[in-house]
């Protein structure tokens, strides 16, 4: 594989590994090491990359199981899982201090979350994978997946409703 073809394959989903990476370590320099590290190894693997049914579902899983080893490491003690990529410019600002109210209560929800919750929830909600895709990134069943999502949704929508009437009854 030459380095034109090795490109043309990884760079269409490559943001997709950094957001991934950001979500669970928050930190820009970090997923930006992440995706780096993730990138030089699918470069040494690229003679082997044919084999790969869908090379990008296989870059996931790589940057998952990274970013899981870097929160484990020792020197992860002050990472944790956040997102926070979206801002709407078009709304009035009063508008665009509750929707970054509700986004920051939805990042915070999202760190009690379980492992699993998060990583189903980042990767369907947020990179719109499918369920197939999804499936063969955490080596789930598409059923647990559903069922996985429909939990961690159900858990962010309550207790964001939570907090938006708080004081109100």
């Amino acid at each position: 594989m030459t380095q034109t073809e090795f490109l043309n394959l990884v760079m269409p989903f490559k943001d997709k590994l950094y957001r991934l990476a950001k979500r669970m370590l928050v930190s820009s320099e970090e997923a930006e090491d992440a995706t780096q590290e993730v990138l030089m190894k699918l470069w040494s693997k690229k003679k082997g990359m044919v084999r790969y049914r869908n090379v990008e579902a296989f870059a996931m899983t790589m940057t998952k199981n990274f970013c899981l080893d870097r929160l484990k490491s020792k020197q992860s003690g002050n990472l944790k899982l956040v997102h926070s990529n979206y801002t709407d410019e078009t709304k009035s600002l009063q508008r665009q201090i509750e929707t970054n109210d509700s986004l920051n209560w939805v990042e915070k929800i999202m760190d009690t979350l379980p492992e699993q919750q998060k990583l189903v929830l980042q990767l369907r909600d947020i990179e719109a994978y499918s369920f197939e895709e999804i499936s063969e990134m955490l080596d789930m069943q598409p059923t647990t997946i559903r069922v996985t999502l429909s939990r961690a949704r159900k858990t962010v929508r309550e207790k964001l409703i939570q907090k938006h009437s708080y004081g109100l009854k």
